[in-house]
């Protein structure tokens, strides 16, 4: 890791991935967003021309149950850094996205399995932090958002939006709106197909065996060697290596049992997939189809799309939101 204001920086994500250059998100307030993943936290100030400034990647703190109150002091931390970097961006609110399950409406992280929290405040307590108005919402479900808006998913009313990375999750797009059901709708990481144990507490999870991490992890156990992330493990099995292709083949194969199992119940259009691993190219996209249609028969197979904002969709997503909350502000404060 390097070190950058005295916060390390993460070079690259569980699946080897380094961090790629934002899209703009347009004119606008200026504002600062946050997406904290289980292992990152990607950070930015967007100007009031849409562009990132200071963008960059930085550990999760460790879980526990004072989490949330580490958390927000993080991101304290990393928005001094980046306002005394680009003293000429003041912004008018905060985008802050996380994962697990997130009642956005009510402003709570409900809970967290990576993060180790349960019924948590964080609006509450980000406003408190930043005397900024605060949006919140989930990770995954922002960054559908945002590909909904800016990328991949703009074609699709109807669409799946799979981030695989450290873990695996999701989020629905239903008539071009996102599904949430207060919070609990898109845990598609955490949908059961087997019965390996899950760090979450049940069984059978699809990120336990597909993530970008899980397949990582499960090569250095099988092997005892350490890998540079997924697509290392990809690469090992291109060129033969057996303990690789076996990882690789049932992550594969899970993957495809949870998209069929999708496009039976919801139909999607598509299933745009994003996350590091999404840039493994055709050993996913092109097996995936294969495997989809072998599985399935008169169902609607969706059209697989990799997510075009390079792994930033869930910054996006949260500046968006955040320039919602600056426009609210400003709405109530002229009426």
């Amino acid at each position: 890791m390097a070190e950058h204001g005295g916060i390390p920086d993460v070079v690259t994500d569980a699946s080897g991935e380094r961090l790629a250059r934002a899209a703009t998100i347009g004119a606008g307030a200026p504002v600062l967003a946050f997406d904290v993943g289980g292992t990152d936290i990607k950070s930015a100030l967007f100007g009031a021309d849409g562009a990132a400034r200071g963008l960059r990647r930085t550990p999760t703190p460790a879980g526990g149950a004072d989490s949330p109150a580490r958390l927000i002091e993080r991101l304290a931390q990393l928005a001094d850094e980046l306002r005394a970097q680009h003293p000429q961006v003041v912004p008018e609110a905060v985008g802050l996205v996380v994962p697990g399950i997130v009642d956005a409406e009510n402003g709570i992280g409900v809970f967290s399995s990576n993060l180790g929290w349960r019924q948590a405040p964080m609006r509450d307590l980000a406003a408190q932090r930043f005397g900024l108005p605060v949006a919140f919402d989930h990770d995954v479900r922002s960054a559908s958002w945002a590909e909904h808006v800016l990328g991949g998913a703009r074609s699709y009313d109807n669409a799946v939006v799979l981030i695989i990375g450290t873990g695996i999750a999701g989020a629905l797009l239903v008539d071009g709106r996102p599904y949430t059901a207060g919070g609990y709708a898109g845990e598609i990481g955490h949908s059961p197909i087997g019965e390996w144990p899950c760090p979450c507490g049940a069984r059978g999870c699809l990120e336990a065996i597909a993530s970008a991490g899980a397949i990582a992890r499960r090569y250095a156990e099988a092997t005892g060697i350490e890998v540079d992330g997924a697509r290392e493990v990809i690469a090992l099995a291109a060129d033969g290596d057996a303990h690789a292709s076996r990882v690789w083949d049932e992550a594969l194969d899970a993957l495809t049992l949870s998209i069929a199992q999708l496009t039976a119940v919801i139909a999607p259009e598509a299933v745009v997939i994003g996350g590091g691993l999404s840039r493994a190219g055709g050993a996913l996209f092109d097996e995936l189809r294969a495997r989809l249609t072998a599985r399935l028969s008169f169902h609607r197979i969706p059209a697989l799309v990799p997510a075009e904002l390079s792994g930033n969709a869930g910054i996006l997503g949260s500046a968006l939101h955040a320039r919602e909350a600056a426009r609210a502000a400003a709405s109530g404060a002229n009426a």
